[in-house]
């Protein structure tokens, strides 16, 4: 087991309920333990269209044995199953998982980067992430 930190985050419908089903979701999953979560945090949209609804964000410590590619195509089932359909580059959406930090790995693919490279950018992402390391 490894310790993998997820950002998440909505800005459509109930965003806290929208979390909290996706934190639920995470914590269904065979091979991981939610083991903390940061407060819910409301911010402006970063990118994407103008006039969006604000975010809700947070961030979730789990144990894992689940690899970083197997874990990324779990989370963006998770995020279907949520309601999540891709329209518009950083428009909004119903859920956003991501993965932030995979334990010390360091991945880049076409498919995956870790840490995300917007980690370090953005404050949204870095107070959950610094409240639950």
């Amino acid at each position: 087991m490894v310790f993998c930190y997820i950002g998440l985050g909505s800005n459509l419908g109930n965003r806290k309920e929208n979390i909290k089903a996706a934190i639920k979701k995470l914590s269904g999953l065979k091979g991981v333990k939610v083991i903390k979560i940061s407060k819910f945090i409301e911010t402006n949209p970063v990118g994407g269209p103008t006039h969006q609804p604000k975010f809700i964000n947070a961030a979730v410590k789990i144990d894992t044995k689940i690899s970083p590619p197997n874990l990324l195509k779990k989370i963006k089932k998770i995020e279907i199953q949520l309601g999540r359909i891709k329209t518009i580059v950083n428009g909004p959406r119903v859920i956003d998982l991501d993965i932030l930090l995979y334990q010390d790995k360091i991945i880049k693919t076409r498919n995956l980067e870790i840490p995300h490279p917007r980690l370090f950018k953005r404050s949204f992402v870095m107070g959950p992430l610094a409240e639950i390391l």
